[in-house]
């Protein structure tokens, strides 16, 4: 059993299979968080949390006088808000009397078999393979009806522990939840770094390090969206922790709208992390007998660095987030003609190209933006879901037809969640876009944001692409948003304050009714890129558009950050034409080639515009990603030197550790160059591998402490694949 409960229903241990999370229920009913670490037995670790009577700390009228005793000393699993915690809560409260305070007390548990749900949000499964176990523990609000049943579940194999939690109102008065966040843990000792993944539009995920002190470490979001400028995962860990060494705690958010994560140290050294839906604009009205759901967390340890835990996310969330048929099956190479066409493009045109990419052995033709409506830029049309068979010179039918018949599968963009006031759809409906009355709205590229909140919104949009996806053979969506939301009203739903969340919810209906009816369909998600590239559209979505910006050196940077937590399963990688549409670049076919390799593959050109000897490339690289597809989709992932050095390498291993691959690109020259010497890891000490590269022989103990050195330094922006295959003996 991966959860045991001890000390008569006190004491709770959530075991897996290398780790081990405890909870403490005392004599107060305070329910304590006294370990989370590498695993242990079922001794009670109560007695290390340390009592003393600081200043200015109160204790609560349990404590009887006990000076030692202070809510705002102790690590807690739910902590309290207004009652002498000072440090951060999680759950803010304003009662029919006016008052704001919450405090929870012990007050049971269950045990259920298997993971639990979330009423209209995403959350990790199990499946008949790996089942996993629940606690659910209730705590009851000290002078009120409100209750919180606080969810975890316990995935033993894959080193996971989720948390979530749910508000209930079961008194007779109206409560307003002010804030409600989904988990907070308590460090008692040591010293940490927090990891963020931040950036901005096109330059995505990007590693930030910082070392938690008594100033409030914090990121978020409030753009309605998990955002490109910071990612809804972050690294709690050693201060000394490198990918191979040191005790790392991930806290990854499973929810695509606004969000915060924060760390601090508090006055006696214990650091608080704390991770869900952002406070601001924030509050939910709950009548009685309602409840609010929080999204889930998902936690996990690793007592062996960075490499460890990304692997633990890359299995659950491959495993046990994405669905669908594309949750294992080989996804199709595609070519976008978004960068080959932009919005000028007839049918002619999208033939060609389909043409030339089914000579090359490309298995998919991706229509984007301007199929529809008056959509010939990006100023209008959004909403108007009706194909433009003028300018496609015949149905979509027709078009998807002819593709097929090449022996191509047919993809199709859309933006359900947008709006261009120059539509048909907005004269109609200006109630069903978010604008405050009053006020002049804040435009972003030139359209407005759909109320999702809203049941009619969303029948007409399902209606509308129900349509479209029924009379054309399409095998493929990509649904894209391409703006934050502001100016947050709704004509339907007058408290603001659940406006943002409402309108997240309605976009997770709206994603999972289209699903049932087109089971089948790949669905890639996308936000201008990777604005919205989080665990919970995984749930939707197996692969997402990782970022507009294709030049092979920039994403170097940005999939080495998505990689700490995003499986390569689910990244979406083009080789783009040069020089590069985002920076100028020009870069090789071959490492523009081999960095998309790290991805679920395709092209974003035009080929009728490339050269011969380009043309034999596109081939060489489809075999090659058909050829370590499972290798770079199932197996483990290296990463071994970042982006910022003079080269970046990365590495695959499958998990008989009987093939390896190692990507390496040469980020910069210099004169006089010194000697590329890169590691390898992952092999099996024992076994004998042969390296493509220079066809020696060696052990993987040999070839893991000695590593490779390169005969020569590869020029400026070069790259090169290497193998090792295990030798049969």
């Amino acid at each position: 059993m991966s959860i045991r409960v001890t000390q008569d229903g006190r004491l709770f241990h959530l075991q897996t299979k290398d780790s081990t999370y405890q909870m403490y229920a005392d004599e107060k009913n305070i329910l304590l968080h006294t370990y989370y670490g590498k695993k242990i037995g079922e001794e009670n670790l109560a007695d290390t949390i340390f009592f003393a009577d600081v200043g200015f700390s109160g204790f609560p009228q349990e404590a009887q006088g006990d000076r030692t005793y202070s809510l705002d000393c102790l690590p807690q699993e739910l902590p309290s808000s207004g009652v002498g915690d000072y440090r951060d809560g999680c759950i803010w409260l304003r009662h029919a009397d006016g008052s704001m305070a919450a405090d929870f007390r012990y007050a049971g548990y269950e045990i259920r078999h298997g993971a639990y749900r979330i009423p209209g949000m995403p959350a990790l499964f199990d499946n008949e393979e790996e089942s996993c176990e629940t606690l659910v523990i209730t705590m009851k609000e000290a002078a009120s009806d409100v209750t919180v049943l606080l969810y975890y579940g316990v995935f033993e194999r894959e080193n996971v522990i989720t948390r979530a939690l749910r508000v209930e109102n079961r008194g007779k008065t109206e409560v307003v939840l002010g804030e409600c966040l989904s988990c907070c843990l308590d460090f008692q000792f040591g010293e940490y770094d927090l990891i963020t993944f931040n950036g901005r539009h096109a330059m995505e995920r990007m590693p930030e390090r910082s070392r938690v002190g008594r100033m409030k470490l914090e990121v978020g979001s409030m753009r309605g969206t998990s955002s490109h400028q910071h990612n809804p995962a972050v690294i709690l860990c050693e201060t000394q922790a490198t990918e191979d060494f040191g005790d790392c705690y991930g806290l990854c958010f499973v929810y695509s709208g606004n969000f915060i994560a924060s760390a601090q140290m508090d006055q006696r050294g214990q650091t608080r992390v704390r991770m869900g839906i952002h406070p601001n604009q924030f509050s939910f009205c709950l009548k009685p007998g309602e409840a609010f759901d929080a999204p889930q967390v998902i936690l996990s340890f690793s007592d062996g660095g960075l490499t460890k835990l990304s692997g633990q996310y890359h299995k659950i969330l491959r495993e046990h987030m994405c669905r669908g048929k594309y949750r294992r099956e080989r996804r199709p190479v595609l070519i976008n003609n978004w960068e080959a066409t932009y919005f000028d493009f007839d049918e002619e045109k999208l033939l060609k190209i389909a043409r030339q990419a089914a000579e090359l052995g490309i298995e998919m033709l991706v229509l984007d933006d301007g199929w529809f409506g008056r959509r010939e830029d990006d100023n209008s049309g959004l909403g108007d879901w009706i194909v433009n068979e003028k300018k496609l010179g015949g149905s979509l039918g027709s078009l998807a037809k002819k593709i097929h018949d090449m022996g191509m599968k047919f993809g199709l963009w859309f933006e359900p969640e947008m709006i261009s006031e120059d539509s048909d759809l907005y004269r109609a409906h200006p109630d069903w876009a978010m604008q405050i009355p009053g006020r002049q709205p804040n435009r972003g590229r030139n359209q407005l944001v759909l109320d999702m909140g809203r049941e009619d919104v969303r029948e007409y949009l399902l209606e509308r692409m129900t349509d479209i996806l029924s009379h054309a053979p399409i095998d493929y969506v990509k649904w894209d948003a391409n703006r934050s939301l502001c100016d947050i009203y709704s004509h339907v739903n007058r408290e603001s304050g659940e406006v943002y969340h409402r309108y997240m919810l309605g976009v997770y209906d709206l994603l999972e009714r289209l699903l049932e009816r087109f089971p089948d369909i790949l669905l890639e998600g996308c936000s201008g890129g990777g604005g919205r590239f989080d665990a919970a559209m995984l749930y939707y979505s197996p692969q997402i558009w990782c970022s507009d910006n294709t030049d092979a050196i920039n994403r170097l940077s940005i999939q080495y950050g998505t990689s700490f937590f995003y499986p390569v399963s689910a990244v979406g990688a083009h080789v783009s034409a040069v020089p590069n549409h985002q920076t100028g670049r020009a870069t090789s076919f071959r490492t523009r080639g081999h960095v998309a390799l790290s991805g679920s593959f395709g092209y974003e050109l035009d080929l009728n515009q490339v050269t011969e000897e380009e043309k034999e490339t596109v081939k060489e690289q489809i075999r090659e990603f058909h050829k370590y597809y499972e290798l770079t989709h199932e197996g483990t992932y290296y990463r071994l030197s970042g982006p910022e050095g003079r080269f970046c390498a990365w590495e695959f291993v499958d998990e008989e550790k009987a093939h390896a691959l190692l990507t390496l690109v040469m980020v910069s020259a210099e004169g006089n160059p010194l000697p590329v010497h890169t590691a390898v890891k992952g092999l099996d000490p024992a076994v004998r591998y042969r390296c493509s590269y220079n066809g020696a022989v060696h052990s993987g103990s040999g070839w893991m402490n000695g590593g490779l050195t390169l005969r020569n330094v590869p020029a400026e922006y070069e790259s090169l694949l290497v193998e090792w295959e295990a030798v049969k003996e």
